[in-house]
């Protein structure tokens, strides 16, 4: 996949191939700066390290790379998941990924990857980004100047018993249909954007795209947004937000 002397990606005067993976409950996402479209494999509840591993072959066809980005939809600590990821299988947490791939690796929140995607894409200056992952669940992460601040807001109780992430993530949408789905999202952003102030909320995620009205105050995002942060967080401008394995 790699040369045994991978060039230094961190280095701004070497030539970098960078492969951000983003890795949802549903399908397993991967591109290069320089490919005209995403790969895609499934994913799902039972998906493992090992088989991301074993689908290498298929989504990189041949590319050496130079470093990969992982987004993970789970919290981290040090540049490494804290625990596994809800929607996939088991391993996430204390997987060799420097040894298996055979580059520097760098781990985020997928959230916190499309976060800085979006902030990067809309060229945004504002000091306070909310970002918000209609998804699989919820995603969320918070953006204040250059400091990437991935948070957990999708198992908050939202209403009746049912927290955020039940009710405008996927399960939601299935379960009320997109009519009700929709307010909910909006009720959603309400009180998130009076509870943590921000000047500005991205919605991203798969989901989005059903929305019919953007609430007040938001800005639609985009998944491919998520490729974008993957690259920037080897560039010095964001490379405080992950750390390299």
């Amino acid at each position: 996949m790699a040369s045994a002397k991978p060039t230094d990606p961190t280095s701004a005067s070497s030539p970098r191939v960078i492969c951000a993976f983003d890795i949802g409950g549903t399908n397993a996402k991967a591109r290069c700066a320089h490919w005209e479209e995403k790969r895609a494999t499934p994913s799902g509840p039972q998906y493992t390290p090992q088989q991301l591993v074993a689908d290498l072959p298929k989504l990189l066809a041949g590319e050496k790379v130079d470093a990969i980005t992982i987004g993970l939809p789970t919290p981290l600590k040090d540049g490494r998941p804290m625990c596994d990821p809800v929607n996939l299988g088991p391993g996430w947490k204390d997987f060799d990924y420097r040894a298996a791939f055979g580059v520097p690796v760098k781990i985020l929140n997928d959230a916190a990857m499309q976060a800085i995607g979006s902030h990067r894409a809309a060229k945004l200056t504002t000091e306070k980004m909310l970002f918000l992952g209609l998804g699989t669940g919820l995603g969320s992460c918070m953006i204040v100047g250059r400091d990437v601040l991935p948070m957990e807001l999708a198992h908050l109780p939202f209403r009746k018993g049912a927290s955020f992430e039940d009710l405008v993530g996927i399960r939601g949408r299935e379960t009320n249909g997109t009519r009700k789905w929709r307010g909910h999202v909006a009720e959603c952003v309400r009180l998130l954007r009076g509870a943590l102030l921000p000047d500005v909320i991205v919605l991203g995620g798969g989901n989005s795209k059903a929305l019919k009205e953007i609430p007040p105050g938001c800005v639609l995002g985009s998944n491919s947004n998520a490729f974008l942060g993957g690259y920037a967080v080897w560039e010095p401008e964001w490379a405080n937000a992950a750390t390299a394995l």
